[in-house]
């Protein structure tokens, strides 16, 4: 589930141009889950959909079951970014803190686990929040030259406040 290898290149130490090409995928799928972030913190449309692939799955279940929620898989980037904008804009404040980003490339599909800790504010009433801190667990297809989430899980590790009014 999680990527867990003992280093972070795969690259021959002494192919520099191999180790280049994958620092540069590595840096793009990290953006990828960035632009997750700051284009919901943000209220970016266009942010925001340029993380996802056009079939992607947004899976917030595992983590919304911590207390009791039962929302949809979320499934194509339009559903995603409507259904998460849309419940979040004019009534919600968010930011995203991405660490522990760990990345395994396989040609032109990759894996990225990291932790993501969300902090969700009602806009009305700031006292009245929920963080969250998230497992990450992602499946990516390179976009040109970039890279983009096709599968997003996330998981719940602990949380305070209260989910149940910030996400209904």
């Amino acid at each position: 589930m999680y990527v867990t290898h003992d280093r972070a290149l795969t690259a021959p130490a002494h192919d520099a141009a191999a180790t280049v090409a994958e620092l540069r995928d590595r840096a793009e799928i990290t953006d990828a889950l960035h632009r997750f972030g700051l284009g919901q913190d943000l209220k970016d449309k266009e942010l925001f959909a340029s993380a996802f692939a056009a079939d992607a799955e947004l899976d917030f279940r595992p983590a919304a079951s911590k207390w009791g929620a039962e929302p949809p898989l979320m499934s194509g980037r339009d559903t995603i970014v409507t259904t998460i904008l849309a419940m979040f804009t004019g009534r919600v404040d968010t930011t995203h803190q991405i660490t522990n980003t760990r990345i395994t490339v396989d040609g032109d599909t990759a894996r990225l686990t990291a932790l993501v800790e969300a902090q969700h504010l009602l806009i009305a009433d700031p006292a009245t929040h929920a963080l969250l801190k998230n497992p990450y667990d992602v499946d990516l297809v390179r976009d040109g030259d970039r890279w983009v989430i096709r599968r997003l899980r996330i998981d719940n590790s602990w949380y305070t406040g209260e989910p149940t009014v910030i996400f209904g």
